[in-house]
């Protein structure tokens, strides 16, 4: 039973046929519902079987199992296929991404030229042909010159089209094909297809000066061949590569442990700088992102950087991008070729324009190929067909503008470490959220707190003063000098503790009083500032240098106490100045306004910085310069209600410039 016997795709061979005098080897596939026998006839020289040719293959498979170079072992292959064919010149070739074949592994006698080393364009084996090669994976045409014979009928009555053919091993070839087997100098020539993964990974491809019959068992075994080298090749380049995850997955775990340790996972990169470099292979990385670009190794300036960060994000957002040549996608990359021809970046935020990136630098190179590839077809002398190129003679190009290829682990590990810096940075988000969640409850309690404990300790300390004023007034002149001195000080204290119970009550109260944003002419906030201070600076020679000022949009009072705690604060550390030197302004930038008072006092240590706006922190003692130490806290707290900003800067005995920032709205 016929039908029995054969699989969904694929040729059979069903034996000999005796036709007359000759002997036809039986083969059968199925196609679109229909069965196509084909009658090809038998040589009187070739072996019964395939157990003739057998020993010959055993013979391969021992020596593949000993080989792992892939140089040798396509060359064993090259070598054992023209042994048992007999044909003039058998090659192994490779396709790269872009379907350009390179010849990687050559045999022959001197009937035909070498082509080892060579490269052919895409357009020499289209995609049509392609697709043949890896559905039928063995192909001969015994006779360049043979004369095509028609199918009767042409139609498959089963379907009313011309019935498919891809597996027909009798099947007739593009005139164009046969055009360029007589331009190479052939008159037969076998293809035996080479996979990886269902993917057509290069061919052997056979040729023989003069027409040549491969007999149909000498073919399958050939087939065998092609076999055994697609499944050992493709065993060697997974062992390579599981090699290669394994090293790079190492590097992974080091580069987790130390952003997982740091605050923010860019200082762990930056503290793996060596093992950032070894996961991509790459001669330099850059981490872009807040606005900021860290550069490792070798790489382009900052300002190149930021334009392929721009370029990145002007694209659709994907997670890994890699290319071997920038500068076909970014033109102006030119530039960069030395240090980063080649660009692999993941992006680490749907949002904000970050990214990980790694360079590698222009590898000139020169590739020869079979005939120039920009002439892969001319006019055919009558017209009627475009005809393939008629040299095949070595022509060299030099290849520029391209790094080496990043490899498919490379791009897989830096996926997986996109993957693992999301994952931190999520994790570090709902901490700080936890944490800040935390916080705001423990601040809503201490400024509730401080409130009750402000507003209780008013009335006592008011009692202090007015009992202790009131017996000063009636018994003092029954005391000794030294009871009213008792007196005094009680007063003093008295009132210093109330004003800081005041200045308590008010930074608490900041915390809690509702924002109401208006416009503000701070030229007429100052001058008024100025004015009620006069009173208090009428016996100092004060030099006031006033610029016109910004105006902003804010909360009046809240700004109007940081201008006058700013101000107050420059005129008590300049007191021992003459003159003492008032320097208030304003600068604007893309995204904030930023005012500025400046006196030349006494200044501070900027080692100690970090003090000055937390509250009750004083870098003075209180005999030389008094205060509370809650007037610079509450500016910080004003401005960031605001959404801003506070800093400061000085010297000792060289004066401060204290600032702070509001959002331009």
């Amino acid at each position: 039973d016929l039908d029995s016997r054969l699989p969904d795709a694929g040729v059979v061979h069903l034996g000999l046929m005796r036709g007359g005098e000759a002997l036809h080897h039986l083969l059968a596939h199925r196609s679109e519902g229909a069965i196509v026998v084909e009658l090809e006839r038998a040589l009187a020289s070739e072996p019964g079987s395939f157990d003739d040719v057998y020993p010959h293959v055993r013979a391969f498979l021992d020596r593949v199992q000993r080989v792992r170079d892939v140089a040798e072992l396509t060359a064993l292959a090259a070598r054992e296929v023209r042994r048992v064919t007999g044909l003039d010149r058998v090659l192994i070739y490779r396709f790269d991404a872009d379907w350009n074949g390179e010849v990687i592994a050559e045999d022959r006698n001197d009937r035909l030229p070498s082509y080892l080393g060579l490269h052919f364009p895409a357009a020499d084996i289209p995609a049509q042909a392609r697709d043949l090669y890896r559905i039928s994976r063995l192909r001969l045409i015994a006779d360049a010159g043979y004369v095509p014979a028609p199918i009767e009928p042409p139609v498959n009555p089963l379907t009313g089209r011309p019935i498919d053919l891809a597996f027909a091993v009798l099947r007739s070839v593009s005139p164009v094909h046969l055009d360029y087997m007589r331009n190479m100098g052939t008159g037969a020539s076998m293809s035996i297809s080479l996979m990886r993964d269902d993917r057509l990974w290069g061919l052997i491809s056979c040729h023989n000066r003069d027409p040549a019959t491969v007999p149909y068992h000498v073919r399958t075994a050939c087939d065998l061949v092609g076999q055994v080298l697609s499944l050992q090749l493709a065993a060697d380049e997974a062992s390579a590569v599981a090699d290669r995850r394994d090293a790079l997955r190492m590097i992974q775990n080091r580069l987790l442990a130390r952003m997982a340790a740091a605050d923010h996972y860019v200082d762990g990169l930056i503290a793996s700088g060596d093992d950032l470099l070894a996961l991509a292979g790459a001669g330099g990385a850059a981490v872009a992102t807040g606005g900021t670009v860290v550069r490792i190794g070798a790489t382009p300036p900052e300002r190149d950087i930021r334009a392929i960060v721009a370029w990145l994000s002007a694209r659709e957002r994907l997670d890994v991008v890699a290319t071997d040549s920038l500068v076909a996608a970014m033109p102006e990359a030119g530039r960069m070729k030395d240090l980063a021809s080649g660009v692999l970046a993941i992006s680490t935020s749907q949002i904000h324009d970050s990214y990980v990136l790694w360079f590698r630098p222009e590898v000139i190179r020169t590739v020869t190929w079979g005939g120039d590839p920009r002439r892969h077809a001319e006019p055919s002398a009558d017209g009627a067909r475009p005809s393939p190129r008629t040299s095949f003679a070595a022509w060299q190009e030099t290849v520029r503008l391209r790094a080496r290829p990043w490899a498919p682990p490379e791009i897989d590990a830096a996926g997986e470490l996109r993957t693992a810096i999301v994952d931190i940075v999520l994790r570090k988000a709902e901490e700080t959220a936890a944490l800040s969640e935390r916080l705001t409850s423990i601040n809503k309690e201490l400024e509730a707190f401080s409130y009750s404990v402000s507003h209780d300790l008013r009335a006592p300390f008011r009692h202090i003063v007015g009992y202790a004023q009131l017996l000063k007034k009636y018994e003092g002149e029954r005391l000794s000098e030294r009871g009213n001195r008792y007196i005094d000080t009680i007063v003093e204290s008295a009132i210093s503790a109330g004003t800081l119970v005041d200045d308590l009550l008010g930074f608490s109260q900041m915390g809690r009083a509702t924002l109401t944003p208006v416009a503000v002419d701070m030229d007429a906030l100052v001058a008024d500032l100025r004015r009620r201070m006069e009173a208090d600076t009428h016996d100092r020679n004060v030099e006031w240098r006033i610029e016109p000022l910004a105006p902003t949009r804010a909360d009046p009072i809240m700004l109007r106490l940081a201008m006058q705690n700013l101000i107050d604060n420059a005129l008590k550390f300049s007191r021992h100045r003459d003159p003492a030197v008032i320097e208030i302004g304003s600068t604007e930038t893309a995204d904030e306004t930023i005012y500025r008072v400046r006196d030349n006092g006494a200044g501070f240590d900027m080692a100690y910085v970090g003090k000055l706006f937390g509250v009750f922190q004083r870098l003075h003692r209180v005999e030389e310069f008094e205060g509370t130490g809650i007037g610079l806290a509450n500016v910080k707290r004003i401005a960031e209600r605001h959404g801003g900003r506070a800093w400061a800067e000085g010297r000792v005995n060289g004066g401060a410039t204290f600032f702070f920032a509001l959002p331009r709205r």
